[in-house]
């Protein structure tokens, strides 16, 4: 039984207290999932069914009912006739009708306004994926934030586990008389303060991963590891963002408007039919109710509209000359952006080299410092400031690395890879 228990022990820590590893391109698919925008993309595909079908409606029987009740104070009287008598019609008069009108033709009008609904969702839609894709350098702000904190405490934790060794390395010499008294009290002092930093980066690591899980609908647990990532820039690959595609729909849905208004003068054709029930009836001179019909086609075609069709179409003309507008300064911006993010990128790489020199002297000159700890030769708090300028070496180091992954990062962005 004792066996058994051990072995369950063994096998928890794989199961129930495994630690959560976040990826930045799981938080990328995860913005693009669940931030509330998301849902637009069905909101917009529904709407347009609905807004398809309203027009298809036209190409549909249109029924029209009518009816009226007058009285007239004054009706057709015909004069009298020899050997006749017509009776006069009455004062007051009834009907009723039912209209049904058939489109037949209208010059493709119908087909238009489709094209042009489903060219205005592809540009509502790809406006929607603009605004997920400018969030993804939010997430980069998070995720390389979080990560320096993860960093910094596992820096914080090293030097925290060297002082806790020194520490018994002093003792033993204070009690051998070859180190001054209260010289561990010194390093104690300095592993309180870095346990308080410890805190510090905890809090403000709880913090952000709220704020990172809100972003993007999930959340993450304290404990959770932030993977460092291998980001690397291309730079001969060309820009292909969202936004090059989003100029290309708004002056395909330009063309479709224009397409549309060119049939809005276009001749329809259409059939008719009336039936009715009055009095009188189509014969005027019967004066009972009667049932009637009329049938027939009918032509519509404005012949003149005072040119406004062709100024609405050269109003779009001009849209699309501000469209490429838009598109141009995009390029100029974003390549403006790129010559800026790719000098800061050659700028910390040229400051990692020589943190990585920096390092590796302090080292030598805390070693130095250590044997005279031991020796008697220099106080624990001369050691601690070597300790501590070791320390911040390697942090500036490090915060130098997760800089650099932080550009390459908002460069691939900037640049649609």
């Amino acid at each position: 039984m004792k066996k058994l228990c051990n072995y369950i022990l063994l096998l928890l820590p794989f199961g129930f207290f495994a630690q959560e590893h976040l990826t930045l391109e799981t938080c990328y698919q995860l913005v693009d999932k669940n931030y509330p925008l998301a849902k637009q993309y069905s909101l917009l595909e529904n709407q347009n069914i609905i807004d398809l079908d309203v027009i298809k409606t036209k190409s549909l029987p249109q029924f029209n009912l009518d009816a009226q009740a007058t009285y007239q104070s004054e009706v057709i009287e015909i004069p009298p006739l020899p050997n006749a008598f017509i009776e006069p019609l009455n004062d007051d008069q009834y009907r009723a009708t039912v209209t049904m009108n058939q489109l037949i033709y209208n010059g493709g009008a119908i087909n238009a306004s489709l094209q042009d609904k489903l060219a205005a969702l592809k540009t509502k839609q790809k406006q929607v994926e603009v605004n997920l894709y400018q969030l993804k350098k939010q997430v980069n702000q998070l995720f390389f934030s979080v990560l320096l904190f993860q960093e910094k405490n596992a820096l914080f934790l090293a030097k925290k586990e060297l002082l806790q060794s020194k520490i018994k390395e002093v003792r033993s010499g204070i009690e051998n008389g070859a180190i001054l008294p209260a010289s561990d009290k010194v390093l104690n002092v300095e592993l309180i303060k870095i346990q308080q930093q410890l805190h510090e980066i905890e809090y403000n690591k709880i913090s952000l991963l709220a704020t990172l899980s809100l972003l993007i609908g999930k959340d993450i647990e304290p404990t959770a590891i932030i993977e460092n990532p291998e980001v690397t820039e291309n730079l001969r690959i060309s820009i292909k963002r969202p936004e090059l595609e989003l100029f290309q729909l708004k002056k395909e849905q330009i063309d479709a408007s224009e397409r549309l208004i060119s049939k809005q003068n276009a001749p329809k054709i259409s059939g008719f039919a009336i039936g009715g029930y009055g009095n009188p009836g189509l014969n005027l001179l019967d004066n009972s109710f009667k049932s009637f019909y009329t049938v027939g086609l009918k032509l519509n075609w404005n012949v003149f509209d005072w040119n406004s069709n062709k100024k609405e179409r050269q109003s779009l003309l001009i849209n699309k000359d501000i469209v490429n507008n838009e598109a141009e300064l995009f390029n100029l911006n974003t390549s403006i952006e790129l010559n800026q993010q790719q000098s800061d990128i050659d700028k910390i790489n040229a400051f990692i080299n020589t943190d990585s020199e920096i390092i590796t002297l302090q080292k030598d000159v805390l070693k130095s410092a250590e044997s005279q700890l031991q020796n008697g030769v220099i106080t624990a708090s001369s050691y601690i400031t070597e300790l501590t300028n070791l320390f911040e070496d390697e942090t500036t180091m490090k915060t130098h690395e997760i800089q650099l992954l932080l550009i390459k990062a908002n460069y691939n962005i900037t640049k649609g890879q």
